[in-house]
């Protein structure tokens, strides 16, 4: 099948997580022989931070502004057998008004930031990627997150069907990697500074690291401000490329998992980070929040934390147990959260919501 996506990014992945996963599923969909065109505006600040020019055996479309891409993206988007949109995608409705208008095939919108999408409507904002109109004029709509999202999809936007899309990781890129030495630590976190995410960063890494002097503590990621109280025996480095994430996680004897507090509050949307620590076989800890035992078993294969407390008692255990959880924990996600498991669920879907749709069987080939 031919699919277009129209995304935030696939080029670069500092300060988002949309990156690393359109590049997994991408690269698993490409491997099952379909074609993929990505449609992404070349904004600077993501240009000043690229690390992937192009789509190994895909076309990537670098683009100024919509008119000087809009004839060639819609020749696209005339034969394509399934035609993305996502969230966040700076051109979401303009290019949401050709799927809509042009696509004889699939016509999908694929909100990749769910939590924050529903809690902008409760606040009775608007949000930016999507219509007016809402969501009924797509054939299928995909959520981050699962659970209560998808009445939501219903309900607030009038999608006729949703279905859940996980996060996943690519194991090719994240696997266990020899620790480096810039990058030892009892305690890791990786993420993108966030506002809604301090206040638990707060409680699991900056209060244990104050109360544990000796123990030293790494965090990793990007556009955190000069006021952040960091303390002496926690180090940071600023932006990671992806390529680097697997020596960072196997570094530290224990990794942070943090969620922002919109997708805490939802429930059943994983962290594509969450995976990425687990493929890599680093132990993990991680606030807890509705759903995160559909996705890995508590106290087997992954420890939740409240409290500092929590994470303080999770640094006192033996590294013995904290690899065998660690193996427990890759060994599930190999299994159920790669990029290609992902890829093979997407396809399901599509398969099953062009059978809602005689018309569209013969144009995506099912």
């Amino acid at each position: 099948m031919k699919f277009v996506i129209f995304g935030l990014t696939i080029s670069s992945s500092w300060g988002n997580g949309h990156a690393t996963l359109w590049r997994g599923l991408s690269k698993a969909l490409i491997q099952r022989g379909h074609e993929i065109i990505f449609y992404e505006r070349d904004v600077p600040y993501y240009a000043e931070m690229r690390d992937l020019n192009e789509i190994p055996g895909g076309r990537l479309e670098l683009y100024q502004d919509w008119p000087s891409i809009r004839r060639q993206a819609s020749a696209d988007v005339t034969d394509a057998d399934v035609a993305i949109i996502t969230s966040y995608c700076p051109d979401s409705l303009a290019a949401g008004d050709v799927v809509l208008a042009n696509c004889r095939g699939l016509r999908v919108f694929y909100d990749l930031d769910t939590p924050v999408t529903l809690a902008r409507l409760e606040a009775g904002e608007s949000v930016p990627y999507i219509a007016a109109s809402g969501l009924s004029g797509f054939d299928l709509v995909l959520s981050f997150s699962g659970g209560r999202a998808l009445d939501e999809f219903h309900t607030r936007l009038g999608a006729r069907c949703v279905a859940p899309l996980y996060g996943h990781v690519d194991p090719d890129l994240h696997r266990p990697a020899r620790p480096l030495a810039h990058y030892r630590a009892d305690l890791s976190y990786l993420g993108t500074y966030s506002e809604d995410r301090q206040e638990a960063l707060e409680a699991l890494l900056l209060a244990p690291a104050q109360n544990q002097p000796d123990r030293k503590f790494l965090i990793g990621g990007a556009q955190y401000p000069q006021h952040f109280p960091w303390s002496s025996n926690i180090y940071f480095v600023r932006h990671l490329p992806p390529a680097e994430h697997a020596a960072f996680f196997c570094s530290s004897r224990l990794t942070l998992n943090v969620t922002r507090r919109a997708m805490v509050e939802s429930g059943w949307c994983p962290s594509g980070r969450l995976f990425e620590a687990a493929a890599c076989g680093a132990p993990i800890v991680s606030d807890a929040w509705e759903g995160l035992d559909a996705f890995f078993q508590p106290d087997e294969e992954i420890i939740l934390a409240e409290r500092s407390a929590d994470v303080m008692a999770a640094l006192e255990l033996g590294d013995q147990e904290l690899q065998a959880m660690a193996r427990r924990a890759r060994e599930r996600t190999l299994e159920e959260h790669s990029s290609r498991r992902r890829a093979d669920e997407l396809i399901d879907l599509l398969e099953s919501a062009s059978h809602r749709q005689p018309g569209l069987l013969a144009s995506v080939g099912v």
